[in-house]
């Protein structure tokens, strides 16, 4: 090992974050620790794991971050690790670009599109889904409830200058907020049916069904049968859009599902995201074996990565082994969905299927 080793009584005993840097400056390694003085003695007490003897050797100093507390040091090696992205932490990448369901809901007239890459402000996002084309399909049956546009901005504006409404606004599939002069449509109207589409896409399908059924008996009951047509269409629309989401699990609930497959070389993580028991999303990730990590710290390091990036935690994730240090992970998921978080290993029924 090219690397001085500190003297233990100039290490805090405390949490935090600590650097491995090479001869230039760089950081190869950045880790975290309940124990900064116990951890960092472990990099001199025994024989090390060949990944982990590779950065000593390319390391020459070591330095450290004193956290207040361990839910802190987490967060500041996951901001260490983005920040210097040194060579000997694993880096999780996508396994391809998935496409969301997006509404662009910071446009004055928001449209339902479908969108990969970066995600953008003024968007929400649903899914991801495994296929652009089961995106079109949950369209094609939603824009038969609500009325949302799907095109560009470009042909928006087109029809906006000729003073006249597409097709999708004569068979209903639109509200036709292009010509709102001809077709009616106001700001806090079509914002309805935006927000109704948002709401279904999250889960809440049930007032809409119960909607649509109401309404569809009382225009039979009314005689008003090319009304109670249309709701009974848009009411087999919105099953069928409800079909296109796979339920795997009864009663309804909200989790995560980790799966993870697994090498001496690589791993791969697939998590499925389930709203209400639908199978909403999912989304893969590959990792290369870089660095030192059993199963546990493996799984424990991938949903630290998971969920700095996602806004959404819910109250149950579940995981295919009990990953390290799952009290602190616990604890910190809890903070950020402003609830309690309960990481699980399922051992028998639907969960454990799924």
């Amino acid at each position: 090992m090219s690397v001085v080793r500190p003297a233990p009584s100039s290490i805090p005993d405390a949490p935090g974050a600590y650097l491995f840097r090479d001869g230039d400056g760089r950081v190869v390694y950045a880790g975290k620790a309940r124990s900064l003085r116990k951890r960092l003695a472990s990099y001199w007490g025994k024989p090390l794991h060949p990944r982990t003897a590779a950065m000593t050797e390319a390391a020459e100093s070591v330095e450290w971050i004193v956290a207040s507390g361990e839910v802190d040091a987490l967060m500041l090696e996951y901001n260490l690790i983005q920040r210097h992205r040194p060579r000997f932490n694993i880096r999780y990448r996508d396994d391809k670009s998935y496409p969301y369901l997006a509404l662009t809901v910071g446009e004055k007239w928001p449209r339902a599109q479908v969108l990969r890459g970066a995600k953008r402000k003024g968007v929400r996002y649903f899914g991801p889904y495994g296929h652009a084309w089961a995106i079109r399909d949950t369209l094609d049956a939603l824009t038969r409830v609500f009325p949302v546009r799907t095109c560009s901005n470009a042909f928006f504006d087109q029809r906006a200058r000729a003073g006249r409404p597409c097709l999708y606004y004569d068979i209903g599939r639109c509200a036709g907020p292009c010509v709102p002069a001809t077709t009616g449509a106001t700001e806090e109207s079509y914002r309805e049916h935006v927000d109704a589409m948002a709401e279904f896409l999250a889960g809440t399908t049930r007032p809409v069904l119960r909607r649509l059924e109401t309404q569809m008996r009382a225009s039979s009951e009314q005689e008003e049968f090319e009304q109670a047509a249309r709701f009974r269409d848009q009411l087999f629309a919105a099953r069928r859009a409800l079909e296109k989401q796979e339920m795997v699990l009864s009663p309804p609930q909200d989790l995560d599902v980790v799966g993870l497959a697994e090498d001496e070389l690589e791993a791969a993580f697939q998590v499925f995201f389930v709203r209400r028991g639908r199978v909403l999303g999912r989304k893969g990730w590959v990792v290369d074996r870089v660095e030192e990590l059993d199963r546990s710290q493996l799984i424990a390091s991938f949903l630290e990565q998971l969920y700095m990036e996602r806004k959404e935690v819910p109250a149950r994730v579940l995981v295919a082994a009990a990953p390290a240090d799952q009290d602190l992970l616990e604890t910190w998921l809890a903070g950020r969905r402003g609830g309690p978080v309960r990481i699980a290993v399922p051992e028998r029924g639907a969960k454990r299927k799924l």
